[in-house]
């Protein structure tokens, strides 16, 4: 990442890969979905590991998608992902969205989750976006809110980790409450039709509350997260106390987690 984007707190642990890697286009993209046709070019801005840049892959196919990463190790993985697909309908750079190497009216759509909130400039990335989108084609970006995340039942280590979360983040130069910002820094990237729309993942059976407390609980005490809670003045025994509070969590036979995501297509 240059200057103009903000540090990224997640880093690439395996933990953090194995959840991104759950995302898929249908839980993670669905209101891009009836917008896609065969033939169309597409631009993945932030693609991580890959799995709803193959998604989308399969979707145009024949046409082409160029997935873009700020890292390379991640790119690696992605590309991995598309060779186990067979999805050779897809060429992967390593790029900032603030300065894409790419030319005016490339694509029929660019497409970008949970980006816009990690960067400093938003509106500058969605005025890049649109630049690199063919007039009349779409952008189209998803972020969470974090604010809003919610989750029973209250366990105390939850409300901990996410108001360092939140404040680690912003400290880094990001908006972790993306999602109700992004109409508004649409129209400031110069759009003017502009659709809205809300999702959310939703985990309550026990198989998927393990898996989302156990993916959370290693991003504190074994990823670059963790790092950051201690530089922001946590010690090693609050980061476990954090972990041990999601597994508790995820052992409640009542206990549900929900992340609200806001939605944006663009008309470029």
């Amino acid at each position: 990442m240059n200057n103009a984007t903000a540090r990224y707190i997640h880093g690439h642990h395996e933990s953090v890969l194995r959840s991104h890697g759950w995302r898929t286009a249908e839980n993670s993209a669905a209101y891009l979905l009836p917008h896609l046709a065969p033939g169309m070019s597409l631009l993945d801005v932030g693609c991580g590991p890959g799995t709803i840049t193959a998604d989308l892959a399969a979707r145009i196919a024949p046409g082409r998608v160029t997935a873009v990463d700020t890292s390379a190790d991640v790119l690696t993985r992605a590309q991995e992902e598309a060779r186990d697909r067979s999805r050779a309908n897809i060429t992967f750079a390593v790029a900032d969205v603030h300065a894409l190497a790419l030319p005016d009216d490339a694509f029929d759509v660019t497409h970008a989750h949970q980006v816009l909130q990690h960067v400093t400039d938003p509106v500058a990335a969605l005025v890049e976006m649109r630049r690199v989108t063919r007039p009349g084609g779409l952008v189209a970006a998803r972020d969470s809110d974090y604010a809003r995340f919610d989750w029973y039942p209250r366990v105390p280590e939850l409300d901990e980790w996410l108001v360092r979360y939140r404040r680690a983040a912003q400290a880094a130069g990001g908006e972790p409450d993306a999602g109700p910002y992004l109409a508004g820094w649409a129209r400031s990237a110069g759009f003017t039709e502009i659709g809205t729309s809300t999702a959310r993942w939703h985990f309550t059976s026990a198989a998927d509350r393990r898996w989302w407390a156990e993916t959370q609980a290693e991003r504190v005490t074994r990823a670059a997260l963790g790092r950051t809670f201690l530089a922001d003045g946590a010690d090693e025994d609050d980061l476990h106390r954090i972990a041990e509070g999601w597994l508790r969590w995820a052992e409640h036979p009542d206990a549900w987690f929900t992340v609200p995501h806001h939605e944006i297509l663009c008309r470029a």
